[in-house]
């Protein structure tokens, strides 16, 4: 079962979807559900013997494409609508081991060739608004399968914090004439400071404004709305760059260095939207070796965060770390 329920409160959608209760977790290590069918073993939800990338529906989604009528009746006050939209499995890789850190670019810009593939086919459809393209890595972000994937969730309305972007960026127009986040990236290369890399078509940096210790943004260094946008030539940067961040995360501490990755592009709801901006954020839960930051009051309850390092000394830390395999 699965349903849209709205909170008049904070004036958000919530989706409620009690069979992803009983969701894989942390399948036996014989066994990976995400790997290829092996002739003689239980079969997996790859039914091929090899692949390179593949991309399938969740099993266990939050939204479907026909969705179940809400077990509940709306109100004025809380109103509700059935889960309609698609989620998505994209498979890095039929290797069980590694990440996406240990793809090559060429490999990388295979799966950036796919994530443009999927947010056009699935943005076409007449009830996706946006496609948001995530990753989660890392048993502490909560990850139950640790196979190298990436997910894609195609929903029927604009996410809060997409929504609040998108006003930003045209309030800021309305007020300067220019793009918010194109002066961003000219405000972050002219200071340097909180510079980890950048390339001919791509700037990567800790935020002046960061929420999490070693929190790092991609942005395009020109202003592009989704990777639709980009041609051959900026997906191979774009592949390059994301190589080097996150070779740069796992080499910080000699392990693999857990992290939530979203991608932030044109929403597909059929407006214009050109005073957004692609950009890819990166929020790690690590703020040292050996310790985690959790969310508390302050941040959970109040959404007020709380950064107890300065990200210009973060940046310098990822500046400093060798970006090699």
């Amino acid at each position: 079962m699965s349903e849209m329920r709205w909170d008049p409160v904070l004036e958000e959608w919530v989706i409620t979807a009690t069979n992803r209760h009983n969701r894989t977790f942390l399948p036996p290590k014989d066994y990976c559900p995400l790997c290829p069918t092996i002739p003689g073993v239980a079969p997996t939800e790859v039914p091929s013997a090899d692949y390179e990338i593949a991309v399938f529906e969740n099993k266990f989604p939050s939204m479907r494409a026909v969705p179940p009528t809400p077990v509940v009746e709306g109100t004025d006050v809380y109103r509700v609508k059935p889960a309609q939209g698609l989620c998505e499995v994209v498979l890095y890789s039929a290797r069980h081991e590694g990440s996406l850190t240990d793809l090559s670019v060429a490999q990388i810009t295979r799966l950036i060739y796919v994530w443009a593939d999927r947010y056009e086919e699935l943005g076409s459809l007449d009830f996706v608004d946006y496609v948001f393209i995530f990753e989660n890595k890392g048993e502490v972000i909560g990850v139950t399968v640790p196979h190298p994937h990436g997910q894609i969730y195609a929903f029927p309305f604009i996410p809060p914090r997409i929504q609040r972007e998108l006003e930003a960026g045209r309030r800021y127009v309305e007020r300067t004439g220019r793009c918010l986040f194109c002066d961003i990236v000219r405000e972050e290369m002219a200071d340097g400071r909180r510079l980890v890399a950048h390339s001919e078509s791509f700037v990567a940096f800790v935020p002046f404004s960061a929420h999490y210790p070693y929190e790092l943004h991609v942005y395009a260094r020109d202003h592009k709305l989704s990777l639709s946008d980009f041609d051959s030539r900026q997906r191979i940067d774009l592949a390059r760059i994301l190589k080097v961040v996150l070779t740069k995360f796992d080499n910080l501490w000699g392990f693999p260095f857990p992290y939530i990755m979203v991608m932030h592009q044109k929403p597909t709801d059929g407006g214009s939207h050109d005073s957004y901006h692609f950009h890819i954020e990166f929020y790690p839960p690590h703020r040292a070796r050996d310790k985690l930051k959790y969310p508390a009051g302050t941040e959970v309850g109040g959404g007020v965060f709380v950064n107890d390092t300065l990200p210009e000394e973060k940046a310098e830390e990822l500046r400093q770390v060798e970006p090699r395999s």
